[in-house]
């Protein structure tokens, strides 16, 4: 059975949406507008957009006058082009593994194995808002902040995603533009943002989240792939779980970068000593050793439910250990 004929929806036309399935037991699926919308990633997107405000408001914090109404026009650029880059970056991953979506029943629902959206729709969708996140990013936040928002699509569609199917590094080189987002905020903030790369003491902080964003990913989305493993099989994807078959590599690996997340977490606040101080310490070392027994559990066990431990663990430590920093940052500041 191929990809595009695994599923086989019927339209419902005068519904607006699509019925799978016939009978009783079929289910109305989502319509267009939604399909749409479910392109977007949408969780993905708010997290991308909630770490790229971390890193903005960490800049700005560092920028004591700031007239009100320009830091309301910063502000705003930065959310709204972060959001459309998001999606956009988003949409065109899809439009690029819809056959492999089709394969794999975790992710066969989406619109466009579902024929819910067409390829046409879903690549103008992406290449639109792409686009416009740049251009909004460039013209009310400047040219830095918009750089590093299309170096972060161009990685994530052109790099990550065709490496996938090919090698299980895709997982850590998929960690770069999924780390960059802070970045975004933090040039659009920053008074040292036109030398993001030049000035690199300046931006310390700003790389200090790059660098926490990088090493959270790898043993959230190594936990992913545990569980998923059959199904990132069937869609021809190379993770380190396809070629380990007991789990004790990839268990491994997810405890190394685990213990190496404490010290990524704790980086800012030697960073950004005037703006985080023990509040945050206590968060980022109390949250750190949490995480690190969950994945020593797993790599005793190597079971699926500790696997999920594990990720679940991760989108916990993640909210905690931003919300503490911003907290103590503003707590400190003012």
């Amino acid at each position: 059975m191929t990809a595009s004929t695994s599923i086989a929806p019927a339209v419902d036309r005068a519904g607006g949406g699509r019925t799978l399935g016939a009978g009783p037991g079929s289910i109305e699926s989502p319509g267009m507008v939604a399909s749409y919308i479910e392109l977007t990633k949408p969780r993905i997107t708010r997290l991308v957009t909630i770490t790229s405000g971390v890193g903005f408001v960490m800049a700005a914090l560092g920028r004591p006058g700031w007239p009100l109404g320009e830091l309301a026009w910063i502000a705003s650029g930065a959310l709204v082009g972060t959001v459309m880059s998001a999606a956009g970056a988003s949409a065109l991953n899809q439009w690029w593994e819809w056959r492999r979506d089709a394969m794999m029943p975790r992710t066969a629902h989406r619109p466009l194995p579902q024929g819910r959206v067409s390829k046409a729709g879903a690549l103008g969708l992406g290449l639109v808002l792409c686009v416009l996140g740049v251009a909004v990013l460039w013209a009310m936040c400047g040219a830095v902040p918009a750089v590093v928002s299309l170096a972060t699509i161009l990685s994530y569609v052109l790099l990550y995603t065709p490496l996938k199917p090919i090698t299980s590094l895709a997982t850590l080189i998929g960690a770069v533009p999924g780390a960059l987002p802070p970045l975004i905020g933090w040039t659009a903030a920053s008074t040292h943002g036109g030398w993001i790369l030049g000035d690199l003491a300046a931006n310390a902080g700003g790389w200090s989240l790059f660098v926490l964003m990088l090493v959270w990913q790898v043993p959230h989305f190594l936990a992913i792939a545990w569980m998923y493993r059959d199904d990132y099989a069937k869609g021809g994807y190379r993770m380190l779980p396809m070629a380990d078959a007991d789990g004790r590599a990839t268990a491994s690996v997810i405890l190394l970068w685990s213990v190496t997340l404490l010290p990524a977490t704790l980086a800012p606040a030697l960073l950004m000593p005037e703006r985080l101080g023990a509040g945050y310490v206590a968060a980022a070392v109390l949250t750190g050793l949490g995480f690190i027994a969950v994945a020593v559990r797993l790599r005793r066990t190597r079971t699926r439910e500790d696997a999920r431990r594990v990720f679940f663990g991760s989108i916990i430590h993640l909210p905690v250990i931003l919300a503490a920093m911003v907290a103590d940052a503003i707590f400190r500041t003012f």
